[in-house]
């Protein structure tokens, strides 16, 4: 119960995103901006959730999982509400997306946060791997929200539809058997790891998440300007999102079976997943745009997951607080990615655009294996 609350309420932190992003091509349609302004706007959103993170971190360690998580789910359901009925033009979306980035930076750590304390050990790399397959579970939602609901009845009732996962979150994560999953005013102490480690490690996850958040917020359009029917690009968007989740949730039940050298992993399916998004820059040939669409949201986008357990594992005492720290570094790739993204689009095009992509990818499994280093070279010295 304790992961489904964590599953559901991460999905609907980062849906305004990734609804925005799979239904990109009629809300700019209706609301009159073009592809940089959409990248501004999604920009804001990962920008609001950077700076919450971190002390969305702390907060949770005090405040308490659940009631964090219910308080983040509350304003993602603002968000997405205000969005179906208030937004008439740019400059209101872009106030709404900060709300609702504001859920989410203290939705990403409180959730670490209780999957970390109320999982087993032993099955933690599961339990992270299905948490953040709430990810692609946004794809896959938004995705699949273009041919069912902004084809027929409209793009605003997709976002109407999606606030009331709030009410799936506050049920989920109720305290079991009458105990709050963390006890209020329980005292804060610091990680494990070196403060170092974590900023290599959340340098690391923002160069990766430069790329793949662009992803996330302009395939669809991508694959509509290359010349594919809306719904079409919308069913590949959504044929990702479900590669996304199977492949997160099986990168984490392989780290419980394999125990241990979790971050030479996550920087081998970086540059695994670097060469999918270039594979992107070929559409519309239907192979590659395949091809590239697998290894890009399987691999490239397969390693959250598995990159928040291994954090996690080091930092037991105050895992919300530590993953704040990295959580930071995804969302400043977040906020970065999609408006640089969106710039290269309107000045070189898509192609060239996918490209600079997949070198951001590949270019974060630097630091990733650097923070390894220090890391093992800090527990060397522990021991002795």
């Amino acid at each position: 119960r304790a992961l489904a609350g964590a599953m559901a309420c991460n999905t609907l932190a980062v849906l305004p995103m990734f609804l925005l992003g799979a239904l990109a091509v009629f809300v700019r349609d209706d609301l009159g901006f073009g592809e940089f302004e959409l990248g501004l706007a999604v920009a804001a959103f990962a920008l609001t959730s950077a700076l919450a993170s971190v002390p969305g971190g702390r907060w949770s360690e005090w405040l308490g999982t659940a009631r964090a998580m219910r308080v983040a789910a509350t304003g993602s359901a603002a968000c997405l509400l205000g969005v179906a009925l208030l937004a008439r033009e740019w400059t209101h979306l872009l106030v709404l997306l900060i709300v609702g980035g504001l859920a989410n930076g203290i939705a990403a750590p409180a959730t670490n946060g209780a999957v970390s304390r109320l999982v087993p050990e032993h099955r933690q790399g599961l339990a992270f791997g299905a948490k953040q397959a709430a990810i692609p579970t946004a794809i896959l939602l938004g995705g699949a929200a273009v041919p069912l609901l902004a084809l027929t009845v409209g793009w605003r009732w997709a976002f109407a539809a999606a606030a009331t996962g709030a009410v799936a979150v506050w049920v989920l994560v109720q305290p079991v058997g009458g105990r709050p999953l963390r006890e209020r005013g329980a005292p804060v102490r610091a990680g494990d790891t070196a403060a170092r480690v974590l900023v290599l490690l959340a340098l690391a996850a923002g160069v990766g998440g430069m790329g793949v958040n662009a992803m996330g917020v302009f395939y669809v359009e991508s694959a509509a300007a290359s010349g594919l029917p809306a719904g079409v690009a919308g069913a590949l968007f959504a044929a990702g999102g479900v590669t996304g989740i199977a492949s997160r949730v099986l990168w984490g039940w392989q780290a419980d079976r394999r125990g241990h050298r979790h971050l030479p992993v996550v920087a081998a399916l970086m540059g695994t997943g670097s060469a999918g998004v270039a594979l992107l820059a070929l559409a519309p040939a239907a192979w590659a745009l395949l091809l590239g669409t697998l290894l890009a949201f399987g691999a490239g986008w397969g390693w959250p997951g598995l990159f928040n357990y291994a954090v996690v594992r080091h930092n037991r005492n105050a895992p919300s607080a530590a993953t704040g720290i990295t959580q930071a570094g995804v969302f400043v790739g977040a906020c970065v990615g999609p408006p640089v993204f969106g710039a290269i689009v309107e000045a070189a095009g898509y192609p060239t655009a996918w490209l600079a992509a997949a070198a951001t990818l590949l270019a974060a499994t630097a630091p990733l294996l650097a923070a390894r280093h220090l890391l093992i070279r800090d527990l060397t010295r522990g021991r002795r």
